[in-house]
C-alpha cells in the first residue's frame, strides 16, 4: 500500500511515517518501479502498535524498546511489565500533580468576590505566586 494508505488506515499523518522510519521504529519499505513507497501488513500492524503507544504516552525509546523485544516471541515478558509498570508511575505521578493544581486553581477561584479587575483575587493570588517563584 502507498504512504497515503497506510496514514489513512492508521490515522497517523505521513510525515509522522516518514519521521518514524527515520527514527528507525518503522524499516524503510520496499520501493515500486514508480520509486513510491510500497507498504505491507506488517508495516500497519507495527505503525498501528506504535500510534497506540504513542497515544498512551509512552516515549520513542519506550515504543523502540517495546517493539525490539516482540519480536523475540520467546523471551520473558518482564522487560516489557517493568516498562509499563513505570510509564504507570508516571502517569499517576502526573496525575496527582494535575489534582493538586486543580485543588490549588479551584481555591484561587472560590476567593474572588467579583468586583473590579483592580480588586481581582485570582490576579493577586497568581501575581503572588509569581513572586514568590522568582524569589527562590
Amino acid at each position: 500500500m502507498t504512504i497515503g494508505r497506510l496514514a489513512e488506515a492508521t490515522g497517523v499523518k505521513v510525515e509522522t511515517i516518514r519521521y518514524y522510519e527515520r527514527a528507525g521504529l518503522i524499516a524503510p519499505p520496499a520501493r515500486t518501479a514508480g520509486n513510491y513507497r510500497a507498504y505491507a501488513t506488517d508495516d500497519l500492524d507495527r505503525l498501528r502498535f506504535i500510534r497506540r503507544t504513542r497515544d498512551l504516552g509512552f516515549t520513542l525509546e519506550e515504543v523502540r524498546a517495546m517493539l525490539d523485544l516482540a519480536a523475540q516471541r520467546d523471551r520473558s515478558c518482564g522487560t516489557i511489565d517493568a516498562i509499563a509498570t513505570k510509564h504507570l508511575d508516571e502517569v499517576d505521578r502526573k496525575i496527582a500533580d494535575l489534582q493538586g493544581l486543580r485543588r490549588e486553581l479551584s481555591a484561587i477561584i472560590s476567593s474572588c468576590a467579583g468586583g473590579t479587575v483592580g480588586q481581582c483575587r485570582i490576579l493577586e493570588a497568581f501575581a503572588e505566586q509569581h513572586a514568590r517563584d522568582a524569589a527562590a
